[in-house]
C-alpha cells in the first residue's frame, strides 16, 4: 500500500469538453479535490515562484480515502480449465538467471489443489508439491542458459537440470526424484508463486519455451508428432503481451507489468541480429522483480473539461490533512481548433522516459534544501515502488527498457527539484519547461499547451494550426511518429522555435497493443545510462531499429541546424555575438540588445548555456543557409564532447590542454520553405534566463524578438 497522499490520471493531456480519470491513494483519510492553473513551478524563493491559480470545477468535493495497492513484479498467467494430463507426461521450459542473491525465485507453478511449483537459487533447482520437494544440488551461474524438466512417470515425479552452455569448471547438470502425483492444474503461472495477497518469489532473469508433452521426454530428444499437449511460443506475438500456445488445446495466456520480449534466447547464433528475421532466435522473455505496467487503480472521480476552459497547465489538486498533491494536467483547445498564435509543444515523451528517475545524487544537502525550500517533498530514491525510470537499472544489473503512464510519476510535480544548484534553481523537465510558460505569461503572449502524446495521435495538423510553435527545454526523445510530424510541419511552412538541448536524439518506440507505453534500446553509441546486449537493438512494439537518430541518418542539425555536442555538470554560462548577427537582414532578432556577452545569468546553472549544449555542423545536416548568431565560451573544465563524437579515447583526442571546439552551445537561425523558419537555442538552461531580472533582460528581449516576428 501506498505510505502517502498520491495520484495519477488515466491520461497527461486532454482537449477541452474532453474527460479525464483521476485515480488517487489516500492511506490518511478523506481528501478534498479541486483545480488549479499552473502558472510557474519553481520553488526557488529567488526565482519566480510556484504560482497556482484557482480555477472553478465540477469535481471539487471531500471524497473518502483509500490506499491503494501496489504489485511490482512481472509474470505470465494462463488459464489450464479443462487440460487433462495423461498418466505420464513430462513438463519442460528453458531458463537463464540473471540475479541469484541468495533468495528463492520462483520459475513457474502449476496451479490447483495439489500442484507443483519450480524455484532456483545459485545452489540449484527445487521442486516441490505440497509440503513435499526435492534438489538438484548442480550450481546454476547467472546469464547461462539451462533446461529444467519434470517427468511424471504417473508414480514419481523426477526433475532434470541440464546446463545448455559450457563452463569450464563447473557441472551445471544433474536430477533427483521426489515421489508425488499433482492434480489437474488449472492455471500455469510463470516467474512467480503465490503468496499471501497475490503473487511473489518473482524470477530475476529469461523463461524460453514453457511446454507440457505426453509422455517421459528425455533432454535433447526431438518433438514428436501428437506429443505437444501445450507449447507456449514467446516467439509468437513479440509486440503484445499475449501468450501464445501452439499446443492442440489453445490454452493462451498474458504477460502482466510488461516483461521485455524480443530477447534473445538459448538458440541464438549471432548471425542474425533482427528479431523479425529469426523470431525463433529470440523467444525469451525477460522477467523481473520490479516490473510494473499498470497500478490498476480504481478511478475516484472525473474531470470533465469544459469546453471553455482556455488552453493551459492545469493540476488537479488533492489535499488531506498537512499533506498535497497537484497532479499536472494538459488541456489543448477544442477539437480541431488552436486559440493563440503560439503553442508550447511540451516534451511529454522525454517526461515519461525519465519518469522516477532514481538520480544519484539524494543525499543530506539534497534534503536540506528540499526543506528548505519546500519543494515536493517525494522522491523516486525513497519510493521504488512506483516503477523505475529508463535512467535506471533493474535489481539484476539490466537497463529499464520501457516506461509508462498508468502509475505515479514523481518527477511529473511542480517544484520537484532535479539538482542542488548552487546559482540557480536546479529544475529539470516539466518544472523546467514551466519558465517558458510563466514567460510568455509575462510578456502578455497568449499560447495554448500541446504535448507530444497529441502530436502522435494528431500528426502534423496539431502543428499546422500554430504561427509559432516553442518546444521544451528537452525534447530528447521522439517516435518516428513524433519526429515526422515536425519535419513535415517544417518543410509546409512551420515556423518552430527550440528552445533546448540535446533535442530529437534518442528513438522511442509506441505500441497499440501496450497503450501509455514507451519502449527505449539504448543501442550503439550516444551517452548512454546503459547499454543494450548485442543483438537486443530492434524495438519490440515496430521492430524499430532503436538508439541514436543520428545513426539512422535522422539528424537533429538537419531538423533544427543544431545537435548535441557536449556536457558537463548542472552549470550554465553565456553566449558571444557572432558576425551574422549584425548582418542587417537579422537586425530584428537583435533589436534592443548591445553588443555584449549574452546570457551570463539565470535560474539554471547560473547561465542560458550549459549543462547539455548543442552545435551546428554542415557534415550533420545543418543547412547552407543557417546563420550563426551567437555562440557560448567560458564553460568549465568538467565539460566533455558526446561519446558518439569519439573514436579514439578523450586523452589522444586533443594535444595538452587545448580547449575542445566541439564544447560549445550555438544559436542559429534559418528560413525554410513557405515562409518558414527555425531559431534554435542549442542549450538546455536557456529558459532558465527568462525570468532572471523580473523577465527584464538580454535573453527575455531576444526571444520577444523572434516570438513576435514568427507570429506575424
Amino acid at each position: 500500500m501506498t505510505a502517502f497522499l498520491v495520484s495519477y490520471t488515466d491520461r497527461w493531456s486532454v482537449r477541452a469538453g474532453g474527460q479525464i480519470a483521476v485515480k488517487v491513494s489516500s492511506p490518511g483519510g478523506d481528501y478534498q479535490a479541486d483545480l488549479v492553473r499552473i502558472r510557474s513551478a519553481d520553488p526557488n524563493p529567488s526565482g519566480p515562484g510556484m504560482i497556482f491559480e484557482d480555477v472553478p470545477a465540477a469535481f471539487a468535493a471531500t471524497y473518502p480515502g483509500r490506499a491503494q495497492a501496489i504489485h511490482n513484479g512481472s509474470y505470465g498467467l494462463v488459464a489450464l480449465d479443462g487440460l487433462v494430463l495423461p498418466r505420464e507426461w513430462t513438463l519442460t521450459v528453458r531458463v537463464q538467471p540473471w540475479l541469484l542473491d541468495g533468495q528463492t525465485q520462483a520459475v513457474l507453478s502449476l496451479l490447483g489443489g495439489k500442484g507443483l511449483s519450480l524455484h532456483v537459487t545459485a545452489e540449484g533447482t527445487e521442486l516441490s508439491v505440497g509440503n513435499a520437494r526435492c534438489r538438484v544440488t548442480a550450481p546454476m551461474l547467472q546469464r547461462r542458459w539451462y533446461e529444467l524438466r519434470v517427468i511424471c512417470d504417473g508414480k514419481l515425479l523426477r526433475l532434470v537440470q541440464t546446463a545448455l552452455t559450457q563452463d569450464w569448471g563447473v557441472n551445471g547438470s544433474g536430477q533427483a526424484q521426489l515421489s508425488a502425483i499433482i492434480d489437474p492444474p488449472t492455471v500455469l503461472l510463470l516467474a512467480a508463486a503465490p503468496v499471501a495477497g497475490g503473487y511473489g518469489d518473482h524470477f530475476n532473469g529469461r523463461l524460453e519455451h514453457p511446454m507440457l508433452l505426453k509422455g517421459t521426454t528425455q533432454a535433447g530428444a526431438p518433438l514428436q508428432p501428437g506429443e505437444v499437449i501445450a507449447w507456449w511460443d514467446f516467439s509468437l506475438d513479440i509486440p503484445t503481451q499475449k501468450i501464445s500456445d501452439r499446443g492442440p488445446h489453445q490454452r493462451h495466456g498474458e504477460l502482466v507489468n510488461m516483461p521485455p520480449r524480443a530477447m534473445r534466447g538459448s538458440s541464438w547464433t549471432g548471425d542474425v541480429l533482427k528479431w523479425t528475421e529469426a523470431p525463433e532466435q529470440y523467444a525469451a522473455v525477460h522477467f523481473h522483480d520490479d516490473d510494473l505496467y499498470d497500478c490498476g487503480w480504481q478511478t475516484d472521480f472525473t474531470f470533465r473539461v469544459p469546453a471553455g476552459l482556455p488552453s493551459g497547465v492545469y493540476g488537479i489538486r488533492l489535499r488531506s490533512g498537512g499533506e498535497l498533491d497537484i497532479v499536472p494536467v494538459f488541456v489543448l483547445p477544442p477539437p480541431g481548433t488552436a486559440t493563440a498564435k503560439v503553442a508550447i509543444l511540451f516534451p511529454t515523451y522525454t517526461y515519461q522516459v525519465y519518469a522516477n528517475f532514481e538520480r544519484d545524487n539524494f543525499d543530506e544537502a539534497f534534503r536540506a534544501r528540499r526543506a528548505a525550500w519546500g519543494v515536493y517533498p517525494h522522491h523516486p530514491a525513497e519510493h521504488k515502488e512506483f516503477g523505475l525510470s529508463t535512467y535506471n537499472f533493474h535489481r539484476d544489473g539490466s537497463g529499464v527498457g520501457f516506461s509508462s503512464l498508468r502509475r505515479p510519476v514523481l518527477t511529473f510535480r511542480a517544484g520537484q527539484m532535479a539538482y542542488v544548484d548552487p546559482k540557480g534553481s536546479g529544475l529539470r523537465h516539466f518544472p523546467a519547461d514551466m519558465h517558458l510558460a510563466a514567460w510568455l505569461d509575462a510578456m502578455g503572449i497568449a499560447w495554448d499547451a500541446i504535448t507530444d502524446h497529441d502530436l502522435e495521435r494528431e500528426g502534423e495538423a496539431l502543428l499546422s494550426r500554430y504561427a509559432c510553435v516553442l518546444t521544451g527545454t528537452h525534447p530528447e526523445y521522439q517516435s518516428l511518429g513524433t519526429l515526422n510530424a515536425v519535419r513535415d510541419w517544417l518543410s509546409a511552412g512551420g515556423r518552430l522555435a527550440y528552445m533546448g538541448g540535446n533535442g530529437f536524439y534518442w528513438r522511442v518506440a509506441v505500441s497499440d497493443a501496450v497503450p501509455d507505453t514507451l519502449e527505449l534500446r539504448r543501442t550503439e553509441g550516444g551517452t548512454r545510462a546503459w547499454a543494450a546486449e548485442p543483438g537486443e537493438y530492434y524495438h519490440a512494439f515496430d521492430a524499430g531499429y532503436g538508439g541514436l537518430w543520428r545513426r539512422q541518418d535522422r539528424t537533429p542539425q538537419s531538423l533544427v541546424g543544431v545537435g548535441f555536442t557536449a556536457q558537463g555538470r548542472f552549470e550554465g554560462s553565456y553566449y558571444r555575438r557572432m558576425p551574422d548577427s549584425y548582418a542587417p537582414d537579422l537586425a530584428w532578432i537583435f533589436a534592443g540588445l548591445g553588443e555584449e556577452d549574452i546570457g551570463g545569468f539565470g535560474f539554471s546553472g547560473g547561465g542560458a548555456a550549459g549543462f547539455e549544449l548543442d552545435r551546428a555542423d554542415s557534415v550533420l545536416g545543418t543547412p547552407p543557409n543557417a546563420r550563426l548568431l551567437a555562440r557560448s565560451e567560458g564553460h568549465q573544465a568538467h565539460f566533455g564532447v558526446t561519446l558518439e563524437d569519439l573514436l579514439v579515447p578523450v586523452a589522444y583526442a586533443l594535444p595538452g590542454n587545448a580547449p575542445d571546439p566541439l564544447i560549445r552551445a550555438d544559436m542559429v537561425y534559418f528560413e525554410t520553405a513557405k515562409g518558414g523558419a527555425v531559431f534554435s537555442t542549442g542549450s538546455i538552461t536557456f529558459c532558465g534566463s527568462l525570468p532572471w531580472n523580473n523577465f527584464d533582460n538580454p535573453i527575455s528581449t531576444l526571444l520577444r524578438n523572434v516570438v513576435t516576428r514568427f507570429m506575424a
